[in-house]
């Protein structure tokens, strides 16, 4: 062996030694693992830890990009449960953290660090419906495929995303957008109450009335305050029928510029409601296309749909790839789920970095920034190696309930939103390791839109959107409630347990 491979060789067996101390460290002591346990079990609280065959399942994150080692991942059954793993969290002087579907962009159901104890909360499952008052009570841990079902058969429904696999305590806690969301709001504005366990143990029902303060900080940020165990919402009639409908084409940077600002233009003019959609933008046939898809849903008699549509598809090529399915509103949200509701089968992984943008209704994007970008990504997206799209979903427009609701009503920021554009590029075969070009390749495209438009562009982010790498992620998602949300954490968590990347800072 030469000198020098022997020194590399050491170099590298010190740097991996170093590695798996320090992992070793994250995951506790075995001194921490049997006071975790003893007192887990004396609660009779059921729990995976480092070693234990379960445990690299149960902590294994949606998004393959991350890799974290909770120091043990609990499974409460009940509030008093959830309790329970909070104050024995503070005694071990350990962060503590919620997970819901486990679906967060960038792991944060998992602390988003080592060493966190994280509390997943499958096991409150229920879901109760009032038929006389519409109110339904949801519990945490159950994901949207098991909530639209759930509704459906009482005749009832929500707004909301349209993964089956998604948990409803992130979804509701940051926003919660879907095709009704312009006739309903988002999923956060049907909350009439939170149940939910502070910091120091204590269970509470936040509601208007009771906790005004902590109620307004759970609609928009509710992770960083407590662990909501479940929310009630008020539920609205299933429509009688509903239309999904599907336009595609294959277009030249001209055509798909001229598109996207017809679309802008359209949904600025007096569309109804009941009309919800977007634009899916991904690689074309050929360098210098994209293809453009025209995706939406339609919650009123069928028969009105084309004229309401024709303003919009005038403006676009003939002859697109159509698709229109009719039927029940129960039949819409599982075409949308990609034709299954069933959160039975197993989910799947992906290895992905997303970015998003939300635009200004008062400064819509112009034509040079449209064309910047669609330039972009009918180029370079051609022959990057990432598997991408980007989503124009449709927030504001005329009519939109998002936008109908105050400011300061709740939490969240965004109530003057034209579009939410969510840029989104997985690995190839959406496996690790994630290339570094990849974040290159997302960032410049979203700078085509920012770098072409005025430099007061008062544009913000989705924080259900989360982005590892976002440097002013406290403006962009929070804007003006940022400084009330600080003081509302140093109120109800001043230890910072509640502790993850993009938490509200203690």
């Amino acid at each position: 062996m030469s000198h020098l491979h022997y020194t590399l060789s050491t170099i590298m067996y010190a740097q991996v030694f170093v590695l798996l101390t320090a992992i070793s460290s994250s995951l506790g002591s075995p001194a921490l693992q049997d006071a975790l346990r003893g007192s887990l079990s004396f609660h009779g609280i059921n729990v995976s830890f480092p070693g234990d065959p379960s445990y690299a399942r149960v902590s294994s994150p949606f998004n393959l990009r991350f890799s974290f080692h909770p120091v043990a991942v609990t499974f409460p059954k009940n509030p008093k449960e959830v309790s329970e793993v909070i104050r024995i969290g503070v005694s071990q002087k350990l962060n503590v953290v919620a997970r819901s579907g486990g679906h967060s962009y960038i792991a944060n159901g998992l602390g988003g660090t080592d060493g966190t104890l994280v509390a997943d909360l499958m096991n409150l499952s229920n879901i109760t419906v009032d038929s006389a008052t519409g109110t339904a009570i949801i519990e945490s841990g159950n994901r949207l495929g098991d909530i639209i079902t759930e509704l459906a058969n009482e005749g009832r429904a929500l707004p909301h995303g349209v993964c089956p696999y998604v948990g409803i305590g992130g979804h509701a806690s940051f926003g919660g957008f879907g095709f009704t969301s312009r006739m309903w709001g988002l999923t956060l504005d049907t909350i009439t109450a939170v149940n939910t366990v502070l910091a120091n143990g204590t269970i509470l029902r936040a509601t208007e009335y009771n906790y005004p303060d902590l109620f307004w900080g759970l609609r928009g940020s509710a992770s960083s305050f407590g662990i909501t165990t479940s929310i009630e919402v008020a539920t609205l009639p299933a429509p009688p029928s509903a239309t999904i409908f599907q336009y595609t084409w294959d277009l030249n940077v001209t055509a798909a510029a001229q598109g996207l600002a017809a679309f802008q233009s359209f949904v600025q003019t007096n569309i109804p409601a009941y009309l919800g959609g977007e634009i899916n933008l991904s690689r074309g046939p050929s360098a210098g296309t994209i293809t453009f898809e025209l995706l939406g849903g339609w919650y009123a008699p069928i028969e009105g749909l084309n004229a309401t549509l024709m303003p919009l598809l005038s403006q676009l090529p003939n002859r697109p790839r159509t698709l229109i399915q009719t039927g029940t509103y129960l039949n819409s949200a599982t075409i949308l789920a990609g034709g299954s509701l069933d959160t039975e089968r197993p989910d799947g992984h992906d290895t992905f970095y997303a970015k998003s943008l939300m635009t200004p209704e008062s400064s819509p994007i112009s034509d040079k920034a449209l064309f910047a970008f669609v330039q972009y990504i009918a180029n370079q997206g051609f022959t990057s190696q990432m598997e991408w799209f980007v989503q124009f979903e449709l927030y504001g427009g005329k009519n939109s309930a998002i936008n109908s609701v105050s400011l300061n009503a709740t939490a969240f920021a965004h109530r003057n939103s034209i579009f939410t554009i969510q840029f989104y590029a997985s690995a190839p075969e959406k496996a690790p390791p994630y290339p570094s070009s990849g974040f290159t390749f997302l960032d410049d495209m979203v700078q085509t839109l920012i770098s072409n438009s005025p430099a007061n562009w008062e544009f913000g982010a989705y924080p259900n959107y989360i982005d590892d790498k976002l440097v002013n992620w406290r403006q962009q998602y929070y804007g003006s409630h940022y400084a009330r949300l600080h003081s509302l954490k140093d109120k109800y968590d001043p230890q910072d347990l509640f502790k993850f990347p993009t938490a509200i800072d203690e």
